[in-house]
Order: C-alpha cells, then sequence, then structure tokens
C-alpha cells in the first residue's frame, strides 16, 4: 500500500466497521500474537504545566522488549487496527474512538559488492536522527494515520506539522553509534493534531519507550514467593531493562466530556482481520492486571474478545475473587475478606466508586473511568498509592505512570476499602516489593521514559528522570 493511501485505507476500514466485540502475555492466544498485545493503559488529566485543560491517554504493546532485539526490532502489525475508546456516557459504548493503522516501507537500499548492487540486512546503513522525515540512510519507513470516530462520523487525524494525513514513527532505539541522540529524534515525532470534530491542537506521539510498568513479575506467578507485607522497594523490576512500544495521545477535555458530566470511561484494543476480511477484537485492556489476575484461565480469550457491554459475563470474578483466598492459603497469617459479593471491587473495577467517579445510571463494565474535574497533580505531589493515599487524581481514578497499580490493587483485593470486621487483614501493606513512583518518569507528553539503546546496552539515557 502506498503511503499517500494509508489514510484513505484507513478511513475505509473504520467506515466498514469492525466485529470488535496492564497485561503482559495475559491470555494463552494473546502469547502467539505480541505485535497486538496491549499490555498497559494510562489515562490522566496531563500534568505537565500549561496542560491542565488536557487528558492524556496511552496504550503500550509489544511486551518484553530487548533492546538490542535487531536486526528487525518491533514494528506495529501492518494488518492490525489499533484502537482507543471512549465512553462519555457511562452505557458501556464508545463515543468516542481513534483508530490507527501502519505501514513499514522497505526501501531496498544496496551496497557495492564485486561490481554488483546487493540489498543490506539491516534497517539502516549510516547514522541519522536530525530530522522527523525519513533521511536516505535508514532503509525502512513506518508511518501511520489515524483517524476519530464521534456520533457515526470519521474524521482522519491531521498533521498540523505538515498539513498532511498521516505521521511517522520513530525507529526503535537502535543505539548510540546509530542514533547519537535518541532523545531529540523522537521527541521530534511529538505532533501536532488537527481533529475535524474537536475545537483546540491535540498532541500525538507513536514510538518505541522504557518499559513504565514496575512489577516483581517472576515471585508473584512463582505462587507469590515473595514476602506480601514487606517493604515496598526491596523487590527486583523483572522489566527493568525491557522496552514498549506506545501510542500516546493528548486530547482536549471538551472533545471527550458531554455537558452533563465530567467523568469518562475508556478502553484500549487491537484487532486482525479474520477470513471474512473483518476485524476482529484480539486484545483489550483498561485496568492493569484484571485479565492476568482476576479474569478465570478458561475465560481469559474470552474477555480480549468482548467489548465492555458484554462484561456481566465475568461479574463472578469480580464479585468472588480467588487471589485473596489463594493469599490466605499461601500466607495462612493474613486472611480473605469474608464479605460477598465483593461490592468494593464492583465499584472499583466496574463502575467507578461513588463520589469519585462513578457515571450516573452506569452500567457495570470494565474500563478506566476518570473524573476530569478533578485537578491534576504535580508530579512532585502525587503520593503512588493514589487514593488509597488520599490523591484522587490517581488510580483508579485514571492511572498515572507513577501509580504503584500492584500495590494498589493487591490492598485493595484484600480489602483495604472494606470494614474491618469482614476484612481482619485488610490493613496490611500489602506489596510486591518493586517501588513505583512519579519520579521514575517525564513530567511532560508522553511521560514515558526514553527507551534504553540497543547499544550499549544495560546504559539509561540520561533524562531518564530518576529511574534506577
Amino acid at each position: 500500500m502506498k503511503r499517500t493511501l494509508l489514510a484513505v485505507a484507513l478511513t475505509g476500514l473504520v467506515i466498514g466497521g469492525a466485529a470488535i466485540g496492564s497485561s503482559h502475555r495475559e491470555a494463552p492466544q494473546i502469547t502467539e500474537m505480541p505485535k497486538v498485545d496491549n499490555t498497559d493503559f494510562y489515562m490522566f488529566r496531563s500534568y505537565e504545566p500549561g496542560r491542565e485543560g488536557y487528558v492524556t491517554l496511552i496504550a503500550n504493546y509489544q511486551p518484553f522488549q530487548d533492546p538490542f532485539g535487531g536486526p528487525n526490532y518491533f514494528t506495529m502489525d501492518e494488518d492490525a487496527l489499533y484502537a482507543i475508546h471512549v465512553d462519555a456516557n457511562g452505557d458501556a459504548y464508545s463515543d468516542t474512538s481513534f483508530y490507527f493503522r501502519f505501514e513499514n516501507r522497505i526501501k531496498g537500499l544496496t551496497v557495492p559488492v564485486g561490481g554488483q548492487d546487493v540489498a543490506v540486512p539491516l534497517i539502516n546503513i549510516g547514522p541519522f536522527g536530525g530530522d522527523p522525515e525519513p533521511e536516505p540512510v535508514q532503509n525502512r519507513i513506518e508511518s501511520y494515520a489515524f483517524a476519530s470516530v464521534h456520533k457515526g462520523k470519521v474524521k482522519l487525524a491531521q498533521n498540523l506539522d505538515t498539513n498532511k494525513p498521516f505521521f511517522y514513527k520513530p525507529i526503535d532505539n537502535i543505539g548510540n553509534k546509530s542514533i547519537p541522540d535518541y532523545e531529540s529524534y523522537a521527541n521530534s515525532h511529538i505532533y501536532r493534531v488537527g481533529l475535524d470534530n474537536c475545537a483546540g491542537e491535540s498532541r500525538v506521539f507513536v514510538g518505541q519507550r522504557r518499559e513504565g510498568f514496575v512489577v516483581n513479575v517472576g515471585e508473584i506467578f512463582d505462587l507469590v514467593n515473595l514476602n506480601p507485607v514487606g517493604e515496598r522497594d526491596l523487590g527486583k523490576n523483572a522489566l527493568e531493562n525491557k522496552n514498549v512500544t506506545t501510542i500516546a495521545l493528548e486530547v482536549p477535555i471538551s472533545c471527550l466530556t458531554t455537558a452533563s458530566s465530567p467523568i469518562i470511561g475508556a478502553w484500549a484494543t487491537a484487532a486482525l482481520p479474520n477470513k471474512h476480511g473483518r476485524f476482529t477484537q484480539v486484545s483489550r485492556l483498561s485496568a492493569p492486571l484484571v485479565n492476568e489476575v482476576v479474569i478465570g484461565l478458561p475465560d481469559k480469550d474470552k474477555f480480549n474478545r468482548t467489548s465492555p457491554r458484554g462484561d456481566a459475563a465475568f461479574a463472578k470474578y469480580v464479585q468472588y475473587p480467588t487471589l485473596p483466598v489463594l493469599l490466605q492459603t499461601l500466607f495462612p497469617e493474613v486472611q480473605a475478606p469474608s464479605q460477598y459479593p465483593r461490592q468494593d471491587l464492583v465499584q472499583a473495577f466496574l463502575t467507578g466508586v461513588p463520589g469519585l467517579n462513578q457515571p450516573a445510571n452506569v452500567r457495570p463494565a470494565e474500563m478506566m473511568r476518570l473524573n476530569t474535574s478533578i485537578a491534576p497533580v504535580p508530579a512532585a505531589q502525587q503520593d503512588s498509592l493514589a487514593v488509597l493515599a488520599g490523591d484522587v487524581a490517581g488510580f483508579p481514578n485514571g492511572r498515572r505512570p507513577g501509580d504503584d497499580v500492584v500495590d494498589i490493587e493487591l490492598r485493595v483485593a484484600m480489602g483495604a476499602l472494606l470494614p474491618q470486621d469482614v476484612a481482619p487483614s485488610g490493613q496490611l501493606p500489602y506489596t510486591d516489593g518493586a517501588l513505583v513512583t512519579a519520579a521514575r518518569f517525564k513530567t511532560s507528553f508522553p511521560y514515558l521514559n526514553t527507551p534504553l539503546p540497543g547499544s550499549p546496552f544495560g546504559v539509561a539515557p540520561p533524562d531518564d528522570g530518576g529511574a534506577p
């Protein structure tokens, strides 16, 4: 497909419809399709100074990227349809969706060998990075287009920096010799965006980032092989040396909300064409870890294929959670809550919390909910335990990069929001031992850090925001 036709193809695919019914490799089927594996979703009022009137939406894909994963690195799937959906009235239908399509163009660069021009096996044949436009030494060019769908109307996003309906994705961080100043190179791919159904400018960035999810994942899945009430900063972050691919979008609040309510819900998806050419959803994510540690193994693939409108089918996993019982079995000194069904978890995961982020007449559905009337908290003042610590601008009122969602969800699952008589161990400081705070991240869009370079491997960028 010609690059000039990418935007046109996207419009046709969205109009044609899709059969679309943190989680790293969380379901059996998605392990076979890493390019469309949605790993984390963030939504928060922008706390970059001067951007308080915006909501930032971040959807990450392609888990466990080794920075040295060449020679092909981590392109997005040209056949896939990536999307972020926003529900503005609590009915579990999307009111505004943003659909992304990608194209990878191979230039076929050659070098002379014995009198013949022979195609090279690498994606670059010299250093580059001074310009967001592709340079002659780049052998692969990745571009994308995206469209907003609002009230049935499809509108292509316009690149206000070029006045064209497509954008470039920066090549992944090959290493310091190929791309000497990767931070500047990546930042040149933060674009100003015009959306026809939205007053004001938006911003978009699509590209590789350093993995922002912090979790002691190996020990958790090894029957919680750690002290669940130990120190918060003594465990290993298993994702420390990994990268991820990010779709980040910053949109004016007024483009996402209605006049009757400041509360929105959102989730991200990825879909692939089936044998009939229609798109079938294969990945879905909003709140972190839901499909990994809440949904039962027999229903994980079904959850990934289902829209939030059908979440009544999974209500039992929220109302009667297995994780607290497993923790009690593994650690007899702690007690699982005895109150069922767990209405506190229904509010946290399905409806929003009354007085915080629950819409009027809400239909229970698993999505991340954000009350956009709550002012953002500057990064230096954010508490990583968010709402549990009185910082109501964080998880589960949306999710910021520095919210320690693993510790928060462990504590809520064990009854932090319940009375002591039904949750006698509910106030213990549950943790996976891998601490994350806002100090780890950038304080400006797209917030997630510059990806680790493939060479020299293991050397964090100098702007790493204090990340260990």
